[in-house]
C-alpha cells in the first residue's frame, strides 16, 4: 500500500496535493474561526478542534468511498438543457448557505451592538455552531476530495495529503481565529471572502467554473492592503504615544 514511499514521482504528487489541500482549506479555516468566535471564549478552541476533526473524518470517509464520489457527478435530472448531478446540488446548497451565513455575520458584526441590548438577543449555542460547521465541512470536503482524486491515483497518497493538510489547518486555526477576532476589518474581509466562495460554489454547481486562484488573489491583495493599514495605524499610535511622553 505504501510502495509509493520509494517513488520520487509519488513524493512530488504528495507535496503538490498537500499544498493544494492546504490552500483549499483556507475557506474552511476562516468559516470555522468565525463561527467559533460566536461562542464564549472558553468553548472556542474546543469548537475549532471538533470542527477540524469532523473535516478530517469526512474527507477520509469520502476518500474511502471513491466509487460513490464518482457517481455523484452522474446527472440526476435536466433543467433547461443543464444536467444537474448530486454534486451540483451539494455545491448549490453549500453556496447558498455561505451567502446566507456571510450576510448574517456581516449584519451581526455591523448591527449587532444595537440588537444586543434587547432581551431577544440571539446567543450562539455550541451544538448550533458545530452543526453549521458540519454543513460546510461536507461541502468543503467534497471539493477537497474531488480535487485529490483528480490529482493522485494512489489512495494512501491522498490520505496522507489530507491528514497533513488538516494538521496544518489545526495548527493555523487558533492564530487565525485570534487575528480575525482582534481586527474587525480583517473579519469583514474574511466574510467577504466567504461570500465570494459561496458565489463560486453556486457558479460551479451551475457548471460555470470560476478558478479559485482568482478568489485567493483577490483576498490576498485585500489582506495585503489591510496589513499596510494596520502597520500604518500602529506607527501612528506609537508616534502619538512618543509625542505624549515628551
Amino acid at each position: 500500500m505504501f510502495d509509493w514511499i520509494y517513488d520520487p514521482n509519488a513524493w512530488a504528487s504528495l507535496a503538490t496535493l498537500t499544498a493544494l489541500e492546504i490552500v483549499l482549506g483556507i475557506d474552511n479555516i476562516i468559516f470555522i474561526s468565525i463561527m467559533a468566535n460566536r461562542l464564549p471564549e472558553a468553548q472556542r478552541a474546543k469548537a475549532r478542534q471538533i470542527g477540524l476533526a469532523l473535516a478530517l473524518i469526512m474527507r477520509l470517509g469520502l476518500l474511502a468511498s471513491i466509487a460513490w464520489i464518482v457517481s455523484l457527478t452522474e446527472p440526476l435530472f435536466t433543467v433547461f438543457d443543464l444536467a444537474i448531478s448530486a454534486r451540483d446540488l451539494i455545491l448549490l446548497g453549500g453556496g447558498l448557505f455561505l451567502l446566507y451565513k456571510g450576510t448574517q455575520e456581516i449584519h451581526h458584526t455591523m448591527e449587532g451592538q444595537h440588537e444586543e441590548t434587547g432581551s431577544s438577543r440571539a446567543v450562539a449555542t455550541f451544538g448550533g455552531v458545530i452543526a453549521q460547521i458540519m454543513v460546510l465541512d461536507i461541502v468543503f470536503s467534497l471539493d477537497s476530495v474531488i480535487t485529490a482524486v483528480g490529482m493522485a491515483t494512489d489512495l494512501s497518497v491522498m490520505v496522507t495529503a489530507v491528514i497533513i493538510a488538516v494538521a496544518v489547518m489545526l495548527f493555523a486555526a487558533g492564530p487565525t481565529s485570534k487575528f480575525v477576532q482582534d481586527h474587525p476589518t480583517v473579519k469583514m474581509l474574511a466574510l467577504a471572502f466567504l461570500i465570494l466562495v459561496g458565489v463560486a460554489l453556486i457558479a460551479d454547481g451551475l457548471h460555470f467554473h470560476i478558478p479559485k486562484a482568482y478568489l485567493y488573489f483577490a483576498i490576498a491583495f485585500s489582506i495585503g492592503v489591510e496589513s499596510l493599514n494596520l502597520i500604518a495605524a500602529k506607527r501612528r499610535k506609537a508616534k502619538a504615544a512618543s509625542s505624549g511622553g515628551h
